[in-house]
């Protein structure tokens, strides 16, 4: 959506809040996009939200905290009452919940899963690490029994009415819960009303450990073009399922973290609107460490006081040589900070590149010295 219509709805809530009109305000927020919808959330003001959330559904809580990013999710949740934050999570699917709860306050979480009906759906997730795949799989997906009918299937769809981000994948477990097959929808359609559900899926799965690293399973899903992958247990038990808009998070996250490993910034969730205090006092540590670096290159530099008094042309190209020493490392950094992501560099390759990127680094340093002296000498 174009980001003047965010402002038109903006205004017409405002406007509505200022009359008094809490519903009218709601009606406007609701008219957008829920990704659009939560972009104008955040805008509003304390005063602005402390009207508007108490009336709201627990369905369109429910959208707002799923839209929402981590921090500002835990605001909301934090100013609804126990049983309305219940009610809204009850409305959100499996791990979205899970992801609100963990962020949560221990305490305030216990008491809000206390008030949940579908908190059985919930607290397998709770156990797992937030970057695993237990972490990230949704329990909201549909097993079928080895022995079913293709009818008796599509019979069980029609009572459960799965919504339309359903995945497009049904899992055929056995009588332990074992995951055997998987069987696409389309297969599912064209099969024989009575053919048995063992005779058309496919038993070759490609699948996710529950302890596996969201990384790990992200690469897994795009190397095999996966728009759903099943995670099971060290028995093979089916546990859940991570879909492909999960990946996207996990994506987001892997990429964030990469780039600010590059820029030497240690927490990968800090952004523009991260308080003063805290954006600085998780950058500092990197900034003292570089600046140890520095100091040590003014000591060798140092060292070569007598020379540079001699011939003061050098003291015009200390910048050069230190610009010039900083773009050849951030460039070796790059190539290996890109390999590290994508899961190229294996800790028995470690050694071997490290070395090679010196190598490359000072070759490069030996070719760039060669030309910038001609230039000098030219001088």
């Amino acid at each position: 959506m174009d980001p003047s219509q965010i402002e038109h709805a903006l205004d017409r809530i405002r406007a509505a809040l200022e009359a008094g009109q809490v519903q009218a305000a709601i009606d406007s927020l609701r008219e957008l996009h829920p990704v659009d919808r939560a972009a104008a959330f955040i805008e509003l003001n304390d005063e602005e939200v402390a009207a508007l959330v108490p009336e709201l559904s627990p369905r369109t809580t429910a959208r707002l905290l799923s839209e929402l990013e981590n921090q500002e999710a835990v605001n909301l949740a934090e100013n609804l009452a126990t049983d309305r934050l219940a009610a809204a999570l009850d409305k959100m699917e499996p791990d979205e919940a899970a992801d609100v709860l963990g962020d949560l306050d221990p305490q305030r979480a216990t008491e809000v899963l206390a008030e949940m009906e579908a908190a059985q759906g919930v607290l397998p997730l709770l156990s797992h690490p937030d970057k695993s795949a237990g972490g990230r799989m949704t329990t909201a997906f549909i097993a079928i029994p080895l022995g079913a009918s293709s009818a008796t299937v599509i019979d069980l769809l029609r009572q459960l009415e799965p919504g339309s981000d359903a995945p497009y994948y049904l899992y055929v477990k056995d009588e332990a819960g074992r995951l055997v097959g998987v069987i696409g929808v389309r297969d599912l359609l064209v099969a024989s009303p009575d053919a048995k559900v063992e005779s058309f899926m496919k038993p070759e799965v490609i699948f996710a450990r529950t302890s596996d690293d969201q990384e790990v399973v992200a690469r897994m899903m795009a190397r095999y073009h996966l728009a759903a992958i099943p995670v099971l247990d060290e028995q093979g038990v089916l546990q859940g399922v991570i879909t492909h808009d999960d990946v996207l998070d996990v994506l987001e996250e892997e990429a964030t973290e990469d780039l600010y490993r590059l820029a030497n910034i240690s927490s990968s969730d800090l952004s523009i609107d991260t308080p003063l205090g805290t954006s600085v006092r998780r950058r500092l540590p990197w900034l003292y460490l570089n600046a140890l670096t520095a100091l040590f290159a003014a000591w060798v530099i140092s060292n070569f006081q007598a020379l540079i008094a001699q011939v003061a042309l050098l003291a015009v190209f200390q910048s050069v040589v230190a610009g010039m020493g900083g773009n050849t490392a951030m460039q070796g950094l790059a190539v290996i900070v890109r390999a590290i992501a994508l899961g190229e560099l294996e800790a028995r390759r470690a050694w071997r590149t490290v070395v090679k990127e010196g190598a490359a680094g000072l070759l490069e340093g030996i070719l760039v010295g060669v030309v910038v002296g001609v230039g000098v000498a030219l001088w």
